[in-house]
């Protein structure tokens, strides 16, 4: 007699991050430098998967950049790799959502997948700057005109 549990998977609880098919060290400085890039270029273009765990990423960083005060920009700064970077994080990102609390950014799946091996292709941008690919929602959300009694 033996149980049939030991041969099965065991439940994939309290998993939060996705693996990529990486180590923790190689996708940690993935994201790092992907986010490192957003934070530059303001959009990228990458798959679906890796722009989905760059959201979080990216948001916490804007977070940091809000608060704005010396611990959380040493936190900031833990995470991008330029220093050109946490500068305009603090002195551009941050000010622009001071309005805002969260979605600062957009994730809009490409219709034709990658051509080498067919993966699905994203583009992630912050939302309410120059040249974004589609406006923004208002900070309050859609039912923000509805509630009025």
């Amino acid at each position: 007699f033996y149980c049939l549990q030991t041969y099965k998977q065991k439940m994939r609880k309290r998993i939060t991050y996705r693996q990529l098919n990486r180590d923790t060290k190689h996708r940690w400085a993935m994201l790092r430098n992907m986010v490192t890039s957003l934070i530059k270029h303001e959009r990228i273009t990458t798959t679906t998967a890796r722009a989905k765990e760059l959201r979080r990423v990216a948001e916490s960083m804007v977070t940091h950049a809000k608060i704005g005060n010396l611990h959380h920009r040493r936190l900031a700064a833990a995470v991008v790799r330029e220093k050109a970077a946490v500068v305009k994080l603090f002195e551009i990102l941050g000010p622009r959502y001071s309005a805002r609390s969260g979605g600062y950014t957009r994730v809009m799946k490409l219709g034709q997948p990658r051509r080498g091996d067919s993966s699905d292709m994203a583009v992630i941008e912050f939302v309410d700057r120059e040249g974004e690919l589609r406006k923004a929602r208002p900070p309050g959300g859609i039912f923000v005109n509805t509630m009025i009694n």
